[in-house]
């Protein structure tokens, strides 16, 4: 499937290379309780179907991805909505980047089924929300002016807010790790909100 979005309409684009900080992060530091709580709830209850899924933790600007009996392949840091909030303003898929204002740049919280699609300039990506034209992709670094590959590198996750809402994402760990789990078939991806409950995203927690 091929769209144009926020994250991908860009024609001349420089992807982070597999050398430098492109390499796959250390070790995942302790899960936080909400990714606990939101793994052990989606086991459970089955609600990923054995399909490989991603858990993106907002608040930790982390990506964890899981293959479809539930083990933990990897984690990453990640760049995400400029913006802190839990939805997506209705129709903004469709809207040019140049009328997106900056608080409306969020990276949408919730349970979405993953597909692989390409851009516009034939780059491989998953989307996550397509109507909402958000997607997994590698870190651009092609408006240096943004500092996406330094924001990256940063220990802290204060400066990881910078996408129009998409999911940036090391190269190199793209590669080894998303585009293996989630680039080939569907797949779950559950984003963890930062200003609502985790309940009111994930009703199968609703039991718990």
């Amino acid at each position: 499937m091929t769209r144009s979005s926020f994250c991908t309409r860009i024609a001349a684009i420089a992807l982070l290379g597999a050398a430098g900080f492109a390499q796959a992060a250390p070790p995942a530091p302790t899960l936080s309780t909400d990714v606990r709580t939101v793994v052990q709830g989606v086991l459970a209850s089955n609600d990923h179907q054995r399909q490989p899924f991603a858990v993106i933790d907002k608040k930790n600007a982390r990506l964890y991805v899981y293959d479809g009996e539930g083990r933990l392949q990897a984690s990453s840091p990640v760049l995400l909505g400029l913006a802190r909030g839990d939805r997506s303003v209705p129709g903004i898929g469709e809207r040019p980047m140049a009328q997106i204002q900056p608080h409306e740049r969020t990276t949408p919280a919730g349970r979405f089924v993953s597909e692989p699609g390409r851009n516009t300039g034939g780059e491989d990506i998953v989307w996550v929300d397509y109507d909402a034209a958000v997607s997994m992709h590698r870190v651009r670094a092609s408006n240096k002016a943004d500092r996406r590959l330094e924001r990256l590198a940063t220990p802290t996750v204060a400066d990881n807010r910078i996408s129009y809402g998409c999911i940036n994402i090391p190269a190199s760990f793209y590669d080894s790790y998303v585009k293996p789990a989630l680039g080939t078939a569907h797949g779950v991806v559950y984003v963890l909100p930062e200003a609502s409950s985790l309940r009111e995203h994930f009703p199968f927690l609703a039991g718990g």
